[in-house]
């Protein structure tokens, strides 16, 4: 039996994704090849791309006059890359900390200029977003991150900026989770493996007028400009990744999109935080008005009970419930594939501790 699989990342894909994928690596399009053989320019896999590439468009609701590019490297690699194409070499850009993923976004621009920390929540183990700051109008871009996997925390309303300040934003752990205005950002990045597919893959979508501005030099794999010349085959491309994130957004629109999902997840979370507020021996780790609807995390309020807990939910088929050790206590990550009946099966090993 399949267990219900709450870990933070990579995470629980949608069943039939899975079947799919696996088939298509024994034998892609009948042809008698696997997928990960066959030549990424070959017209089957540059369909997969193509097709990719228009249901995140779709998805998203993405207006015209943006690229939308698979790249390697994970987030890790677009936090230095965003500082490279968007910093101008005399330019500033501002950033919020809200955890451990925003923290070495700004180490990694901070080596490339002046960057400012406008807001940060690591007063209270980033148990909090910021709020009340004020983002100067003077910075080439303002940096910041949706969702916070280790703490716990979600921006229920995004910044903004003014005048020639660009929006950017790491989505790496909520994209495709809820619906949002895409037009107010400028740069886009994901990693796949919170949503979207396996690790291996990184979602880049960028407004082209804003690219090649800054009077530097950028080392070409690490050019956006690159990327979209190229339709992201410049470099051998992780077909597998990509293709089963084609697959799982396939999944996403026919089941109703991200409309459908917002409120799935909407639902998990109200399921799992009502549990929490109402029994005793649990509390959440967040503040209220921030919580995450992908990553809930919650402590014993009692610490005599963890190992009776740790044995219901270990016997209730559950993975990946380990909280991370910058919090402690339990992480449950209830990405979109992560099915209202998982949910259902945590609350109980919960009301069974009671």
């Amino acid at each position: 039996m399949k267990k219900h699989n709450f870990s933070a990342g990579p995470c629980i894909l949608p069943q039939e994704v899975l079947q799919q994928a696996s088939q298509a690596v024994i034998n892609f399009n009948n042809s008698n090849l696997s997928l990960i053989e066959i030549s990424h320019r070959s017209k089957d896999f540059v369909a997969v791309m193509d097709k990719a590439i228009a249901l995140v468009k779709e998805l998203l609701n993405l207006p015209e006059g943006y690229s939308v590019l698979f790249l390697q490297g994970g987030a890790s690699t677009q936090f230095l890359m965003t500082a490279l194409n968007l910093l101008k070499t005399d330019g500033k850009a501002a950033y919020i900390n809200t955890g451990a993923w925003s923290d070495k976004a700004i180490k990694e621009a901070k080596k490339l200029g002046d960057i400012n920390v406008i807001a940060s929540s690591d007063d209270k183990n980033f148990s909090y977003i910021p709020k009340g700051y004020t983002v100067p109008t003077d910075v080439d871009y303002l940096h910041f991150t949706s969702n916070n996997t280790i703490f716990g925390t979600q921006f229920q309303e995004f910044p903004e900026v003014h005048g020639d300040s660009l929006l950017v934003c790491d989505m790496s752990s909520d994209i495709f989770s809820r619906q949002f205005d895409a037009s107010k950002f400028d740069l886009i990045y994901a990693g796949a493996q919170k949503n979207m597919g396996p690790a291996g893959a990184t979602l880049v979508i960028v407004k082209d007028e804003i690219l090649n501005k800054t009077g530097r030099e950028i080392p070409t794999m690490l050019d956006y400009t690159t990327h979209i010349k190229k339709e992201s085959m410049f470099n051998t491309p992780p077909v597998f990744p990509i293709y089963v994130s084609m697959l799982t957004l396939e999944w996403l629109k026919k089941n109703g999109g991200v409309e459908w999902i917002e409120k799935v997840n909407t639902a998990k979370a109200e399921l799992l935080y009502n549990e929490i507020d109402r029994n005793p021996l649990f509390k959440g780790a967040a503040a209220v008005e921030d919580r995450s609807k992908m990553n809930v995390t919650f402590v014993l309020t009692d610490e005599s009970k963890q190992e009776a807990f740790d044995k219901l939910w270990n016997d209730a088929g559950i993975n990946g419930l380990k909280g991370h050790r910058s919090v402690g206590g339990y992480r449950a990550s209830i990405y979109n594939a992560l099915p209202l009946e998982s949910v259902q099966v945590l609350v109980d090993a919960m009301q069974k501790l009671a």
